[in-house]
């Protein structure tokens, strides 16, 4: 439990999860993203071999190079991903995961089987919320109007939109 003093002092007690200064929570924030688990998918695949930044950007679809660039810094900082510079013009630049950063691949990909094994459930669930928002708004509308509501369909609301 985190004590006042610890609050006070901006550090918070390791394994208290709901305090924003525990350390664990913390760590599970920056590991917790799509780009670190992709970055770390990547550099497992390619493991024990180094690959050059412009390689990961080209792996990762839609990453930003700022956004590669922070959170292959952040694992770095972290220990999970070794990075190595070869002092050419422009510089060579070439990461690899450590032990470490093999150790938390184990785990994300744990995850990933999760999501995988599940992916239907997950959809079933959101397409049962998304008919449930539909239907409360248009029964909010039909009240509100005094009839039925035809301006969802006409902004391709409804099950012609896949909802």
């Amino acid at each position: 439990m985190t004590t006042r003093g610890d609050r006070d002092a901006g550090r918070g007690v390791r394994g208290d999860l709901f305090d924003p200064w525990c350390p664990t929570r913390q760590l599970l924030d920056r590991i917790g993203t799509k780009w670190t688990s992709m970055a770390v998918k990547t550099l497992a695949d390619a493991a024990p071999d180094e690959v050059r930044f412009a390689e990961l950007k080209r792996r990762m679809p839609g990453v930003s190079q700022k956004m590669l660039s922070v959170t292959l810094r952040s694992l770095t900082r972290d220990g999970l991903v070794s990075r190595r510079v070869e002092p050419t013009v422009p510089p060579r630049v070439f990461y690899r995961l450590t032990e470490l950063g093999l150790s938390l691949e184990v785990a994300l990909a744990g995850l990933r089987t999760w999501a995988e094994e599940h992916m239907a459930e997950i959809d079933r669930a959101h397409q049962a919320a998304d008919h449930e928002i539909h239907e409360g708004q248009a029964a909010d509308s039909a009240l509100s109007t005094g009839g039925s509501d035809t301006r969802g369909a006409a902004r391709g609301m409804g099950p012609s939109c896949g909802v």
